[in-house]
């Protein structure tokens, strides 16, 4: 059995994934300078930084891939990441979405010329380049547990989906503040609403997915998301 601990890591959730004989996975690694509020979770949870065997980026946005040079060096683990995306990390980029929504649109610009001027991090190794086919995680001990080429949000979404049916789904869903009011589709994308709808269509095809847990919020049932792209 595998089980999911969500840790707050300021505006964007990680997740760390910990299965049989204490092994576990990170799935995202938190804004720049969060170091900190892993390290206590950690303590919390009774883990060790060195039980991480592995650390997937769901996609190269700031606050899912700027504490991960501080998290690599203190677990030692491997950086997973879409082969599309791998320049943003190892290269420290900053990227945005553009908002589809008309909050969206408003909260995009306002973050856009607010904020973004001062976000910094440093770069990373990609050690493992996820292609379009996924990647399979049973060679970490996670057996049945799979990570899904899921563009939308961004070219290399990535959605890490657990036999039991939970989807660990970066940015491709959202819940909350100040995103949004309730649980639904991102409102900002760098692609295109269509594509992340179609994503969602293969991805519920493919895959026995009951609860989604967003970056961005608490989890959900996947039936929020059926609505939602059923809807246009």
């Amino acid at each position: 059995m595998i089980a999911i601990f969500p840790i707050q890591m300021g505006i964007a959730s990680s997740f760390l994934l910990r299965g049989a004989h204490g092994r576990a996975i990170l799935v995202d690694t938190g804004p720049p300078n969060t170091l900190r509020l892993f390290k206590r979770a950690l303590l919390r949870l009774g883990i060790s930084p060195r039980q991480i065997e592995l650390i997937v980026i769901t996609h190269g946005h700031w606050d899912h891939i700027g504490n991960a040079r501080a998290i690599h060096q203190l677990t030692g683990a491997p950086i997973a990441m879409h082969a599309s995306e791998r320049e943003r990390l190892e290269r420290a980029l900053r990227v945005t979405p553009t908002g589809i929504t008309p909050w969206g649109r408003i909260f995009g610009n306002v973050f856009s010329r607010l904020t973004l001027p001062f976000v910094r991090f440093k770069p990373a190794p990609v050690e493992v380049v996820v292609d379009d086919d996924g990647l399979d995680l049973a060679d970490f001990g996670f057996g049945g547990a799979r990570v899904v080429h899921t563009p939308g949000h961004s070219p290399g979404s990535l959605t890490v989906v657990l036999e039991t049916g939970e989807a660990l789904v970066g940015d491709q869903a959202m819940n909350g503040l100040p995103l949004r009011l309730s649980p639904g589709l991102p409102v900002v994308v760098e692609q295109s609403d269509d594509l992340v709808r179609s994503s969602w269509a293969r991805l519920l095809e493919e895959h026995r997915i009951t609860t989604i847990f967003p970056a961005h919020g608490d989890p959900f049932p996947v039936d929020v998301i059926r609505a939602a792209i059923a809807r246009k």
